[in-house]
């Protein structure tokens, strides 16, 4: 059984109302509804305004695969949750940082850079699988679309991926490293691009 647990900083009772029109249930809750259909998979929720942030330390010592979405309210996470995600990570947890959540501050930490990047609203992406056989694009086709996603664009200010899954090209031109892998002392980072709060994704 896997261990998975969902972080978001919001609760549904403080999601934005545009948000909530998209995803009801909060996107912890599109989340969770999706891979708790996994049998093989425990999957809880947690978000900041939980105590701890949702995760004490019973929470993150037994998660297998962290998820973490974020957007506005890096600044609020504390400096000593950030620094036990990491050393989590280094002994052995999997994460998942989604869209946004390149500007928090874990993802920050265990990449060592700024994590900055190019981006404007909308567009059309289609993002190609370049790396087919990885285990995270099984199933995935030579390429798949997305009608309307926020556009992240090249240079993303990352260390080089240990490996390259999805490559993202919009309307307009612009590339972005969409998907990719780290590893990070027994753990594993993975980033995905797509994911805005707005778009139903």
């Amino acid at each position: 059984m896997i261990n998975v647990t969902i972080w978001n900083e919001d609760s549904v009772a403080s999601t934005h109302e545009d948000v909530l029109k998209v995803y009801p249930q909060g996107l912890n809750g599109a989340l969770y509804d999706f891979l708790s259909k996994n049998e093989n998979m425990n999957v809880r929720t947690a978000n900041l305004d939980e105590p701890e942030c949702g995760l004490p330390d019973e929470i993150l010592n037994s998660t297998d695969v962290l998820l973490w979405w974020g957007h506005g309210k890096h600044h609020l996470v504390p400096d000593d949750l950030v620094k036990k995600v990491h050393d989590r990570v280094l002994r052995g947890m999997g994460i998942i940082f989604l869209h946004s959540a390149h500007f928090s501050h874990p993802f920050i930490s265990l990449m060592g850079t700024t994590c900055s990047l190019k981006w404007r609203d909308g567009d059309r992406e289609r993002l190609w699988t370049v790396l087919p056989n990885h285990p995270i694009a099984k199933g995935l086709p030579e390429f798949f679309e997305l009608e309307e996603e926020e556009m992240y664009g090249e240079r993303f200010d990352i260390p080089q991926p240990d490996e390259l899954i999805f490559l993202g090209w919009f309307s307009g031109g612009e590339v972005f490293r969409s998907g990719c892998v780290w590893y990070r002392g027994l753990g594993k980072v993975f980033y995905f691009q797509p994911g805005h709060e707005e778009e139903p994704i």
